[in-house]
Parts: C-alpha cells; sequence; structure tokens
C-alpha cells in the first residue's frame, strides 16, 4: 500500500474504499469493499468482479476481471454518509494478466505513450468547457402505446404565464436570451458555486461558471486543463460531482446535448496542445500564432472528423445539436475567435498558452476514447503533414451552398458515424492504442441504440403522417 493511501485512511478515518471504472459507454461503475480489505495483496492482485454484466464486455461463461487500483486517483468522497475514498482503477484480464482490451481507461494510458514514443511531444494537454442544463422535473415513459418526454425549469420562458404557489416573479431567460445575465435571471449561481466548491476539494480547479445561452438553466463550468488520462479521469469526477450537488439541492443535471427543441444544445468545447518539456509546440509564426505542427494537427482532426464523431459525438441525440442556427458547429474548419468554426484559435494572452479548441464533441461521450482519438487523429496529421487549407473567418450559416459544398462536413446521425468509424479507424490503431476488438465492440453496442430508436414510433410521425 502506498504511503499516500495509508495517510488518508488513518487521517479521514477511512471505513469504505470505492473502486471506479468506465464501461464503453462512458458510465462509471463502482464496487465498495470495506477499509480492512486495502492492504499490499490488494494493490498486487487487484478486486475481481463479474464483467458479463458490463455493457459490450465479457461473455457470461469468460466473466471474471480484474479491477487493479491506480493509487495516485484517490481522492475523498465528499457525498457518502461514512468516510469512503475513491479509487480508480484499469481493468485486466485475470488469465493472461495483461490489460483488457475493453477497457477506455487503458486506451487513454496507451495513447500517451504512443505519443511519447512518437517522438514528437511529452504530453498532450486537454481543457474542456462543459455546458449542461439544470432541470426541476424530468419525467418520460416509453410504452406500445405511446411515449412522452416532459422536462420543466422555474427558470424556463414558457414559465412566464404559470401560476406558481408562492407567485410567479418573472425573472427568466428568453429562449437563445440566457447568457451571462446577473441573478435573479440567472437562477443557478449559487449552485454552480456549490458546484465548484465540490470540484475543488476534489482536486479540480475550477476556472469559470456562467449561465449558459438557452432558456430553462442552461450552465457552463470550465476546469483548468492537465494532461490527457488525468482530464479523462477528472471528466468522470466532474459529472459524479455535478449530478450528486444538484440532487442535493433537488435538482437534476443533464448532459444530454439536446434536450430542449428550437433552443442551443450543450457542448464539450475540448481546448488541445502538445508541448516537449516545457515548450507548447503549438505555438509559431503562422495563422493566429499557431505553429506548422498545430496546423497539422488540425488538419488531422479535419481529414478524420466524420469518423471522430462516432466517439465525440456518441449518442443520436448528439446529432440534434449538431444543425445550423445554434451555435453548435456543422462544418470542419478553423478559425480565430469564430464560434460557427469546428475548430477555434482561441485568444491568448502569451505564447504558453496557445491552444486549439474543437467545439463539435459533446459530453455524452467516453472521456478516454474521446480524448485519445482526438490525439490520434491530429498526430496522423502531423505525420502525414496533413494542411487544414485557409481558415475560414466569415460566419458559416452565412455561407453560400456551392461553396459550402466544397468543405468537409460533420455526421448528421450517428448511424452515419458509425459508417464513417468503420471506414476510416487504421489510425486509431496505430501504436496498438485502440484495437480492433474495442472498436467492434463500441459499433455493436452504438449500434443496438440506433436501432432501438429506429424501431420507435415517433410522435413527430403522428404529426406528419396521421391524416394522410
Amino acid at each position: 500500500m502506498s504511503a499516500n493511501i495509508k495517510k488518508l485512511i488513518e487521517e479521514h478515518k477511512i471505513q469504505f474504499v470505492d473502486l471506479r471504472f468506465t464501461d464503453l459507454r462512458g458510465k462509471e461503475h463502482h464496487i465498495t469493499i470495506p477499509e480492512n480489505k486495502v492492504d499490499d495483496g490488494f494493490f498486487k492482485n487487484g478486486k475481481v468482479f463479474d464483467g458479463s454484466s458490463i455493457v459490450g464486455w465479457s461473455i457470461i461463461n469468460k466473466s471474471d476481471l480484474v479491477l487493479k487500483p491506480d493509487s495516485s486517483t484517490a481522492i475523498l468522497d465528499p457525498f457518502c454518509e461514512v468516510p469512503t475514498l475513491i479509487i480508480r482503477c484499469d481493468v485486466f484480464d485475470p488469465v493472461t494478466q495483461k490489460p483488457y482490451s475493453r477497457d477506455p481507461r487503458g486506451v487513454a494510458r496507451r495513447a500517451e505513450e504512443y505519443l511519447k514514443s512518437t517522438g514528437i511531444a511529452d504530453t498532450c494537454y486537454f481543457g474542456q468547457e462543459v455546458e449542461f442544463f439544470i432541470f426541476d422535473d424530468v419525467r418520460w415513459d416509453i410504452k406500445m402505446n405511446g411515449s412522452f418526454y416532459k422536462v420543466d425549469s422555474d427558470e424556463a420562458a414558457w414559465n412566464t404565464g404559470k401560476e406558481m404557489e408562492n407567485g410567479n416573479m418573472g425573472h427568466r431567460p428568453r429562449v437563445k436570451g440566457g447568457y451571462f445575465p446577473v441573478p435573479p435571471i440567472d437562477s443557478s449561481h449559487d449552485l454552480r458555486t456549490a458546484m465548484c466548491q465540490t470540484l475543488a476539494e476534489m482536486g479540480l480547479v475550477p476556472e469559470v461558471h456562467h449561465h449558459e445561452v438557452a432558456t430553462s438553466n442552461q450552465n457552463e463550468i470550465t476546469t483548468r486543463y492537465n494532461s490527457l488520462l488525468i482530464k479523462a479521469d477528472e471528466m468522470l469526477v466532474f459529472k459524479y460531482v455535478l449530478h450528486n450537488v444538484a440532487d442535493a439541492y433537488g435538482k437534476s443535471v443533464t448532459f444530454m446535448p439536446k434536450p430542449l427543441v428550437g433552443d442551443n444544445g450543450s457542448g464539450l468545447h475540448c481546448h488541445q496542445s502538445l508541448a516537449k518539456g516545457k515548450q507548447n509546440l503549438f505555438s509559431g509564426d503562422k495563422y493566429a500564432g499557431l505553429s506548422e505542427l498545430a496546423l497539422y494537427y488540425i488538419g488531422g482532426i479535419i481529414k478524420h472528423s466524420r469518423a471522430l464523431c462516432a466517439l465525440t459525438n456518441p449518442g443520436t441525440n448528439s446529432y440534434k445539436r449538431l444543425v445550423p442556427g445554434f451555435e453548435a458547429p456543422v462544418t470542419m474548419v478553423y478559425s480565430e475567435s469564430n464560434r460557427s468554426a469546428a475548430i477555434r484559435i482561441p485568444y491568448v494572452f502569451s505564447p504558453p498558452e496557445k491552444r486549439i479548441e474543437v467545439r463539435f464533441p459533446d459530453a455524452l461521450c467516453n472521456s478516454y476514447l474521446a480524448f485519445s482519438a482526438m490525439l490520434m487523429a491530429g498526430l496522423d496529421g502531423i505525420k502525414n503533414k496533413i494542411h487544414p487549407g485557409d481558415a475560414v473567418d466569415e460566419n458559416l450559416y452565412d455561407v453560400e451552398p456551392d461553396k459550402m459544398k466544397k468543405m468537409t462536413s460533420l455526421c448528421s446521425s450517428l448511424e452515419q458515424a458509425l459508417d464513417s468509424l468503420e471506414a476510416d479507424h487504421q489510425f486509431l490503431l496505430e501504436g496498438g492504442v485502440f484495437t480492433k476488438d474495442i472498436l467492434d465492440a463500441y459499433i455493436h453496442v452504438k449500434r443496438e441504440e440506433v436501432a432501438r430508436l429506429n424501431m420507435t414510433t415517433h410522435p413527430v410521425e403522428y404529426d406528419l403522417y396521421y391524416s394522410l
């Protein structure tokens, strides 16, 4: 047992240890063991569990897998009544004693190792702006004879005429009118602050929080950048904190990209850069202060963008966000300070801060798979010197259709994205970062989601076809 773990257990009188891992979809799972089971043998051998119950993993007659704890990830759980320590784990095959091929965290580990092996850079840095909605009431049902969903928020524009028990105070943002208002229109300022305080307790560094554009309580919290694997880990901590702090306030958080019709959706804007030692390799004298290497990195992401969609925008709901007119990008071009472009070059105050912002992903993604895939696409661009072409500084929603046809467009459905990944995935297999096995398993799981949606009658179909 590491000295750090022993110190945490003794200082905080830890009684239980929560072992965390993540499935192919990016959903976090856990197994909890008593503190007296945490010894040198546990850190050497790990904890056996049933992998067949995890979507897309082992078959039932070969179900045993092993969780091996990463002691560097240990953090206190602020939501448990009994003192509990969270430790993130890697998944191993007990027979081969090797990392389990379908463990997403293993992909991120291999991505970092591969980056170093190329000699291009030592570190890939990631930082995220995470958008999300906070609702007061969420209901849905799916039956043979009907289906519905309904969300509500006291802050929503549609509640201006609602009679409320203590009176309707009337302060709420309009559709597309929610960007940066002060309270009382911004009704969740204190809740976001509480979220940021808890994130800080768990080791993340909040940098900004604010209300977002959409009505019905859309928000954003940004945390400081870190290396790829650590930031992918932090994404899971981030979701865990926001869900639980909101729940304590009697609210519900969703990272669905498009829970509302007719207003902005929620994205996951991924800031990225490469470094060698203390040198930022993205800083240079080309467009917007970028280096040639950074332009090639952008070129790789643009080239493979349609395949990336399957991993960065992994839900059927993702493609209801990727439509023109709601700030989400639909065209793969790059630009300085242009939020209609899929890749934006943020303004910075010094060369060490130079980075790119990939704006099309959303927070439904499995952070280990999505971040690793973007890095692999960027490295492919660098190795093959794929130049992204000229930057586009005009509003892409106003560009003439003939000109738009010459630009690479993002996928318009998950089914299309999965087809693209099947056709273009060799760049992900370089260095054994992704394996054919994990890609096949992932595509199978996602095609089941597509099939389920395609087989379900939708209310819009009644509106279109019932009276024909």
